[in-house]
């Protein structure tokens, strides 16, 4: 018999933003694999079994789950956000092209989920709302000369940028690396998102500037959206603030 393989996207955080699809490829497997903060989020039902493991262990784990599905087990592997977005399905797919084999018999499904850069624009109104692109800060992949490649060449096209993994405790510094390579192409009135633990208690979404942005504090769970220069602010009443990127451009 087959095996099934499904990635399972759990969305930022909250029970809510799972998708009914997600739900059910979680209920239906015979295994759940996962970094060990994302499945001590899952209810587990009689019989399944729940391996986690550590958060740089992605394709171990992807080559696993593989190999459980091979066997004939239907298994769910999941990721925080959409699994397509840094995270367990482009894994999946680098163990797939070092061993085509693995995964011969096995029927891989991919189920999407809410990701953070998503979450974050919804809080705060619309600043997705021209071209836009993502980039992960994290260097443990990919050397920094890169990233600083492309921030600078994405500064240079005016796209509003979300920044993915842009703190940590080994490389606390890169964030403000990356602002001050933005800074040599957008304006220091540019508008700055930090968006930290959508949709948990702890949720807090801050607004600044890009000549502000450096002393702003933050972490992994942490998204930041940088403007473009077409981004803006409206202010709604006493409190409320809105942030949006309008949907038509011209060029200068």
């Amino acid at each position: 018999m087959n095996g099934q393989l499904t990635i399972v996207g759990l969305g930022p955080g909250p029970e809510a933003w799972i998708t009914p699809a997600a739900d059910a490829a979680i209920a239906a497997a015979d295994t759940v694999l996962g970094y060990s903060q994302y499945v001590q989020r899952l209810k587990p039902r009689v019989g399944q079994i729940i391996e986690a493991s550590d958060n740089r262990e992605e394709l171990a784990r992807a080559e696993r789950a593989l190999a459980l599905a091979s066997s004939g087990m239907h298994v769910a592997l999941v990721s925080g956000g959409d699994p397509g977005v840094f995270a367990m399905a482009a894994a999946v797919f680098e163990a797939v092209e070092k061993n085509p084999d693995a995964a011969r018999d096995v029927d891989i499904r991919i189920e999407p989920g809410v990701t953070a850069m998503l979450a974050a624009a919804a809080r705060i109104g619309a600043p997705l709302g021209h071209d836009f692109c993502a980039i992960s800060l994290s260097d443990n992949l990919k050397p920094w000369a890169t990233i600083e490649r492309r921030l600078r060449l994405a500064a240079e096209a005016d796209f509003v940028i979300a920044l993915y993994n842009p703190a940590s405790k080994a490389r606390p510094e890169q964030i403000r690396n990356a602002f001050a390579i933005l800074s040599t192409c957008r304006a220091p009135e540019t508008l700055v998102i930090f968006a930290r633990a959508i949709g948990r208690s702890d949720e807090s979404i801050d607004v600044t500037t890009l000549a502000e942005a450096a002393d702003v504090a933050c972490d992994m769970r942490t998204l930041v959206i940088v403007g473009s220069a077409a981004t803006r602010m409206i202010h709604c009443g006493e409190n409320r603030i809105w942030v949006y990127t309008p949907r038509s451009a011209r060029d200068d």
